[in-house]
């Protein structure tokens, strides 16, 4: 078992340094085999980890440093059926953005592919550490690698500037999580998750811990891209290469929201257990926001790389929603939505990425009837549409059932606030299909024509465009990995009875008393928490929600392709509305560094002043 758990990131970091040290010996092929070989075989180390901890959490102290009389010195990874679930996901995702890849860049160079294993190791440590600070090194060497490959064009001022957005933003969210970290430390004298929480629990909450709480959660959400902390990601999504695209969208931001998870039931449910009402409002706000915001900012893009970014933020939101329940159901349910719904999106952005290579522009009026050259890229947007509004077999039906059950009394209010922002996200997609593969909808946007609307796009190049000379040849290395994510999302809502052992799964992951016990091999402080009787009708009750979805975003498609057939009226009216809400949302999304750093500041303040007023 301990070489399982070190394989995942041991492999990918030797094989990374290999690439470099090897880079001027070795042809763009064989670079390309070694990197996917890797990548697979990392997929595979996951599958193994996930398989082997169904039954309980899997610890390896390095060194042999174990834990004497509850006090841990040594470094530890914790794995438990998540975290191998995300290294899993990892490496699938991986494996498929270096697919594409193959035929996507012209050139390219060994150090793309170090980055890309870099990433891929830094991801595995993450999910498998249950040690605070070394969650924050493996964040933080992820977070190098993606600054690096989002700013991977180098010729490409919007794609430098991009990156640098996106690497200040989210370097500041790092200073968060050390600072937090080392509060905890400081208090405890530890950094195992699992003997910081067994010396919180023994003493309620003092203003140390919730600064640390408040550090530690906006570090995350800054990460995560969750509202008013995700201005940076839209660019970053604007300029980076599609094949970053790939991880980014399906992974990046599901780890921020992974590691509030862990750090909160691992360390912070003992000392914040009797303010779990203001918690669960705090976070449930929060959820709501981002995924209204991310849904209606989706809506608004004909960029077809930023409309996929802010569906990501949107989608964010809705995995949080997940966790704002504070109930193994929510957390479940968070965990299949974010591993569906995040296959979904990757496969989005390779369809994304094809239209770019082919057609040399993102941009949804420029490719208005062209993509008739590819039919058979129609049907598989569709496909993704339907992944996004939740729709079943898709896995993200399973997860928003779970989360719908786990929310109990605020169910309907939740499975509306889903079905409308999953509507939103899934619609807008459906739109550029009927735009780009059908010639539907007008050719212009508030006056403007194509040609003077292309103009304009060659003008924003500079904002990070992927503006490319079109390619005639789409391969088999490119349509591949669609086909292989979109029906992974799919296995994961067909898999028999996964909801229920997933609930089980996440009643062992909140046990926190349970964690310390197996981590610190010390007497269990507190009952087990019991799993909830299997509910076989979550399924049949989310039914209606999703087919209310579905039929949301094939209606929101229509209107928005086809508007002038509506009544002058109905058509003032809306404008009267929609109009100045969207130009003072899009005025808010500036792109400007010092706006997204402000933005962190403001609600680093206004979370704190929250909590500082309910967690008394």
């Amino acid at each position: 078992m301990p070489a399982l758990a070190a394989l995942p990131v041991a492999v990918p970091l030797l094989v990374a340094a290999a690439l470099v040290g090897a880079g001027t010996l070795l042809r763009r092929r064989v670079a390309d085999i070694v990197a996917i070989v890797t990548a697979a075989t990392v997929t595979g180390f996951g599958a193994a980890l996930l398989a082997r901890t169904l039954h309980g959490e899997a610890v390896v102290w390095f060194g042999g440093w174990t834990p004497r009389s509850g006090i841990a010195l040594g470094v530890a990874f914790a794995i438990d059926p998540i975290g191998a679930g995300m290294v899993t996901l990892a490496g699938l995702l991986m494996t498929s953005a270096l697919t594409f890849s193959w035929r996507y860049f012209e050139t390219v160079g060994t150090l793309f592919h170090s980055l890309m294993l870099l990433l891929l190791a830094a991801v595995a440590g993450f999910c498998s550490s249950g040690d605070l600070f070394n969650m924050f090194v493996f964040f933080e060497l992820m977070s190098v690698a993606a600054y690096a490959l989002a700013g991977y064009k180098i010729e490409d001022l919007g794609s430098l500037q991009g990156a640098l957005n996106f690497a200040v933003t989210n370097s500041i969210g790092a200073m968060m999580v050390l600072s937090g970290t080392a509060l905890l430390y400081g208090r405890t004298g530890a950094l195992n998750l699992a003997q910081i929480g067994v010396s919180l629990a023994s003493a309620p909450s003092d203003r140390l811990v919730v600064v640390a709480f408040l550090l530690l959660l906006v570090g995350f959400f800054v990460k995560a891209a969750v509202v008013p902390f995700h201005f940076w990601l839209a660019d970053a999504y604007a300029v980076a290469p599609t094949p970053v695209c790939v991880l980014l969208a399906g992974l990046l931001s599901e780890l921020g929201v992974y590691a509030v998870a862990r750090v909160y039931w691992t360390v912070f449910s003992g000392p914040l257990e009797q303010h779990a009402a203001p918690l669960h409002a705090l976070l449930f706000a929060g959820a709501t926001l981002t995924a209204l915001v991310g849904g209606v900012m989706c809506t608004l893009q004909h960029h077809l790389a930023r409309l996929m970014a802010y569906a990501t933020v949107s989608h964010v939101g809705l995995t949080l929603l997940g966790i704002a329940v504070l109930e193994p159901e929510g957390l479940a349910g968070a965990a299949l939505y974010a591993a569906a719904d995040g296959l979904v999106k990757a496969a989005l952005f390779v369809l994304v990425g094809i239209l770019a290579h082919r057609f040399g522009t993102l941009y949804e009026l420029e490719l208005r009837g062209r993509g008739r050259e590819l039919r058979w890229a129609a049907p598989l947007l569709v496909l993704g549409a339907l992944g996004l509004a939740g729709a079943p077999p898709f896995g993200t039906f399973v997860g928003k059932a779970l989360i719908e059950e786990g929310a109990h009394g605020a169910a309907h209010w939740v499975a509306a606030l889903i079905t409308v922002v999953s509507a939103m996200t899934a619609g807008a997609v459906l739109r550029v299909t009927g735009r780009v593969f059908g010639g539907w909808g007008p050719r212009s946007l508030g006056g403007r024509d194509v040609a003077s609307a292309e103009e304009a796009h060659r003008q924003a190049a500079e904002e990070g465009e992927e503006l490319r000379a079109p390619r005639s040849l789409v391969g088999p290395s490119m349509i591949a990995p669609v086909l292989v994510l979109l029906g992974a999302s799919v296995a994961i809502g067909l898999v028999p009875g996964l909801s229920d052992r997933t609930v089980v799964v996440a009643a062992r992951f909140v046990d926190r008393a349970g964690y310390a016990a197996t981590v610190l091999g010390v007497p269990r402080a507190a009952p087990p928490v019991t799993a909830p009787v299997p509910h076989g009708g979550r399924l049949v009750a989310a039914a209606p929600w999703a087919a209310a979805a579905v039929a949301l975003a094939f209606a929101g498609a229509w209107a928005a392709l086809f508007a002038n057939q509506l009544p002058r009226t109905i058509r003032r009216r809306v404008r009267r509305i929609v109009v100045p809400a969207a130009r003072g949302l899009r005025g808010l999304h500036s792109g400007q560094l010092g706006d997204s750093v402000t933005w962190v500041m403001i609600g680093t303040a206004g979370i704190g002043v929250l909590l500082a007023a309910t967690l008394r």
